[in-house]
């Protein structure tokens, strides 16, 4: 997919969420059926050569194409969400933010030992939340495999965050 297509259709928003940031919003893209369609097809091709038994997704907006990729690939799709939101036995993963801590969950019967999992969300800035799904993953006895984000913030340099867990790290636009 050409990423000037994509980059058509991220609207930036100055001063969200707090000034100085300039927040990449891809709602457009989900209000084009097409262009979600490619953006599926785009994450399908970054795995052709993968084993995957299963997609992470990360609350909330790694949900909304992660479960169009889990569907595509006719894979499970698991949920890490923020902690405190999931009903049954969980594992928690504290992670460092700007300013202070945040906490994420996954069901600890969600993975099986020896699974393929790919890590999705819709953007790698840091990678403090991709990194703590994938300690979850670990402990759960999956294999990072690779990571596919829609948009990377490259200026950050998230991806060398997430080396140690898999060096297939793919985004469809960058920053």
């Amino acid at each position: 997919m050409k990423t000037s297509l994509l980059a058509e259709h991220i609207r930036e928003v100055k001063d969200f969420p707090k000034d100085g940031i300039s927040f990449k919003d891809i709602t457009p893209i989900l209000s084009n059926p097409e262009l979600s369609a490619k953006v599926i097809d785009s994450f399908v091709e970054c795995l052709d050569d993968k084993k995957v038994d299963a997609i992470v997704g990360v609350e909330s907006r790694g949900f909304l194409f992660g479960m169009l990729l889990a569907n595509a690939l006719n894979v499970p799709f698991i949920p890490i969400r923020k902690a405190g939101k999931l009903p049954a036995d969980t594992i928690v993963e504290e992670y460092a933010l700007e300013y202070g801590t945040a906490k994420v969950e996954i069901h600890t019967d969600a993975i099986q030992e020896g699974w393929n999992i790919v890590v999705h969300d819709d953007l790698l800035a840091t990678g403090g939340t991709a990194v703590a799904a994938s300690k979850l993953v670990q402990r759960l006895g999956g294999n990072v495999i690779s990571f596919l984000f829609l948009v990377e913030l490259s200026f950050l340099e998230g991806r060398t965050n997430l080396l140690d867990y898999s060096t297939s790290i793919k985004s469809l636009i960058k920053y």
